[in-house]
């Protein structure tokens, strides 16, 4: 079973897909299940020109990088995380930690001046009812500590400097 954490237009749905062969794929959204049917199985996302979800047809577009999606209503945002994959916290190699998804900051661990090691808790960031550690990418000195306390927080906003 695949594990997706998809953001829509800023709002966070934790997506399982279970595809069983075929053309008909069972998905639980935020634990609702729904039956979707995939009319062409050997197209890419990209390629896909409509699903059928529950019974009701819903014509769609995505781009090549998956970034948006144009449905009936207009057009989204898109983010799209792989919960059963464990990779790397989104940084820029320099020291800036970001926020991976999109977040409410609960704790903020370290102060400017603070001594850390890599893996070590940097901030608590609250998605989708489940805590998230991000850590820190190497060792080092905490130079500065955009986050605070009860702060929503964008994916890529930088929330600890690490030198």
């Amino acid at each position: 079973m695949t594990r997706l954490l998809v953001t829509l237009d800023g709002q966070a749905y934790e997506v399982e897909l279970d595809a069983g062969g075929g053309d008909t794929c069972r998905v639980t959204v935020n634990g609702e299940a729904l039956s979707v049917v995939v009319p062409q199985t050997d197209a890419t996302v990209v390629d896909l020109e409509w699903l059928i979800v529950n019974g009701w047809p819903y014509e769609i577009a995505f781009d090549a990088n998956l970034q948006w999606l144009k449905a009936y209503d207009g057009l989204h945002t898109v983010e799209v995380q792989d919960l059963n994959q464990r990779v790397a916290r989104p940084r820029s190699g320099d020291g800036r930690v970001k926020a991976p998804i999109p977040g409410l900051i609960s704790r903020v661990l370290v102060a400017p001046g603070d001594s850390v090691t890599v893996g070590q808790a940097l901030v608590i960031l609250e998605a989708m009812k489940m805590e998230n550690e991000i850590r820190a990418p190497f060792d080092g000195v905490v130079t500065a500590v955009p986050a605070t306390v009860g702060q929503s927080a964008p994916r890529g906003q930088v929330l600890v400097e690490v030198k």
